[in-house]
């Protein structure tokens, strides 16, 4: 190599690099799949329903904290119907949580088992366990251990079937009627709230009427009761109720708004893919599935 040459190398030696890296391209960098709560949040505004104001309940607890529930009139008429007489005629004021049993429900009511109930609220049929029809829209890729099929109804409830009939699911944050041993039904004044893992074997035989949509921590939070199934024992002090109004009977600016993504639109088909089929980098190993209750229904405050 002539003299010379090697001055000329550091120049020739950043323009080779350059040439080489424009020639070879750079790999694109995949982008992380969208969690759940991210589909949620981009979810566009026609993929969202309206809760009707009549379809919502408000406790509100000496605790300061609200305990909003989402009726199911569709599945459980009578003892909707009755809930809003109770609320109506202001019967749960002054009432309380007397029961709280871990990994299992929440319990409100009227713990004396004294106080008359009003009007056209009586324990007394029909069941309201199952309703004909009403197969789930959206179904589950994997088997449900309950029932033939689960999935989710078009109004956005959790729902198994056997192909003739179908029922609410035993989810967490789910709404029941307490009740005694058959032919009792429930007056419809008793409730509990599921706080624990999903206690399935109670579908069927014990009537869903709703759903909290806000504040379950109110009531999961709550102390464990120390009697028999979680009740209050003589030296613990239930958690009073100030009251309880449905949204409807409340001034337009002070009612609560709240709407659900709907089962069937493409942004709920994604949420519930992205349930069923958790990704990397977390998950190294997907589980290819999920229960129904494992797939909640997103419920917002409405803006």
């Amino acid at each position: 190599m002539r003299r010379g040459s090697f001055e000329i190398m550091p120049i020739l030696l950043p323009l080779a690099a350059a040439f080489f890296a424009q020639a070879t391209p750079a790999k694109p960098v995949a982008k992380p799949p969208l969690s759940p709560s991210d589909i949620v949040a981009s979810a566009p505004a026609s993929a969202w329903r309206t809760i009707p104001d009549d379809d919502i309940l408000i406790f509100t607890l000496a605790t300061g904290r609200k305990v909003i529930v989402q009726v199911a009139p569709s599945f459980a008429p009578r003892h909707v119907e009755r809930m809003r007489i109770l609320a109506n005629s202001k019967w749960w004021d002054g009432t309380s949580v007397y029961r709280v049993q871990d990994n299992y429900v929440t319990q409100w009511g009227d713990a004396t088992e004294k106080k008359k109930l009003p009007a056209g609220v009586a324990d007394a049929g029909p069941a309201e366990y199952v309703r004909t029809g009403g197969a789930p829209v959206v179904r589950m890729t994997r088997p449900d251990s309950f029932a033939a099929v689960a999935g989710f109804d078009a109004a956005g409830w959790p729902v198994a079937s056997d192909g003739k009939k179908s029922w609410l699911t035993h989810c967490y944050g789910m709404v029941g009627v307490g009740r005694d041993l058959a032919p009792s039904v429930g007056s419809s004044a008793e409730l509990y709230a599921v706080i624990g893992h999903a206690p399935r074997a109670l579908d069927r035989n014990i009537a869903l009427v709703g759903r909290v949509i806000e504040g379950i921590d109110a009531l999961s939070s709550l102390e464990r009761g120390t009697g028999r199934l979680g009740f209050y024992g003589d030296a613990q002090k239930p958690t009073p109720i100030v009251s309880a109004r449905l949204a409807s009977a409340l001034p337009a600016g002070e009612r609560p708004r709240f709407e659900y993504l709907a089962p069937g639109s493409p942004a709920f088909a994604k949420y519930l893919h992205a349930r069923e089929n958790r990704e990397p980098p977390f998950f190294t190993v997907p589980a290819g599935g999920a229960d129904v209750c494992n797939a909640p229904v997103p419920v917002r405050r409405k803006v």
